[in-house]
C-alpha cells in the first residue's frame, strides 16, 4: 500500500533540497565584478607562452572558492621569464582574463606576452620600448598583456572594457591587449 500524500511530500522535499543546493552553489557577485554573472560555478584559464613554450589550462575557481594549487600554478606560469621571479597574481586580474575569454566564446588559448614583471625587467623594457609605465601594475601582479590569433585587438579590448573592472590598453601595432584590475581606464588605438 502506497501513501500518495507521503510520496508527494517526499518529491516536494527532494525538489526543495535540490533547489536549495543550486542556490547555495551559485557564486555571489559584488557590484565591482558583475561581469562574472553567468560564469557558472567554474572559472578556467587557458594560455600559452611563446617565450617559454609552456601551456596552462586550469580551473582556478570552483563553487565560489579559489583553488590554491591552481593559483600557484598560475603564479608560476605568469612569472617574469627574464628574471625567473614568481609573484602572486591578483585574482581580480585572473577573473577579468577568464570573463573576457568567455565573452568572446573562443576555444583558442590566450598567448601571454607579459604577466608579472620585476622592477628590473620593467625598467629594462622602459628604456627600450615606448608605452611601458614607470609604476606598471605588472610589477605587483595585477596586469597581463594578451593576444589571440582569432580575435582582433579591438574585439579583445571591447570584451575587456565590458567587464568595467580595470584598465584596458589597446596596442594595435603590436597586436595585443593589456588587461589589469586597477582603476577603470582605457588607452591606445
Amino acid at each position: 500500500m502506497t501513501d500518495n500524500g507521503s510520496t508527494d511530500l517526499s518529491r516536494r522535499r527532494l525538489l526543495g533540497i535540490f533547489a536549495a543546493g543550486i542556490v547555495a552553489a551559485a557564486p555571489t557577485y559584488s557590484n565591482a565584478f558583475g561581469f562574472l554573472r553567468g560564469a557558472g560555478d567554474v572559472r578556467r584559464l587557458r594560455m600559452y607562452s611563446g617565450r617559454t613554450g609552456e601551456s596552462l589550462d586550469t580551473i582556478y575557481w570552483i563553487d565560489g572558492k579559489y583553488i590554491p594549487e591552481a593559483l600557484k600554478e598560475v603564479n608560476h606560469f605568469m612569472r617574469d621569464v627574464r628574471s625567473g621571479s614568481v609573484h602572486k597574481i591578483d585574482t581580480r586580474t585572473l577573473d577579468i582574463i577568464a570573463a573576457t575569454h568567455r565573452m568572446m566564446d573562443v576555444s583558442e588559448p590566450y598567448m601571454l606576452l607579459s604577466g608579472f614583471r620585476s622592477r628590473q625587467t620593467n625598467n629594462a623594457l622602459r628604456s627600450n620600448t615606448r608605452g611601458v609605465a614607470r609604476n606598471s601594475l605588472h610589477m605587483v601582479g595585477q596586469a597581463a598583456d594578451l593576444r589571440l590569433k582569432s580575435r582582433s585587438v579591438s574585439q579583445m579590448a571591447r570584451a575587456a572594457e565590458a567587464c568595467a573592472s580595470g584598465g584596458v590598453g589597446r596596442y594595435s601595432r603590436s597586436n595585443f591587449v593589456h588587461m589589469d584590475c586597477g582603476p577603470i581606464r582605457t588607452w591606445g588605438g
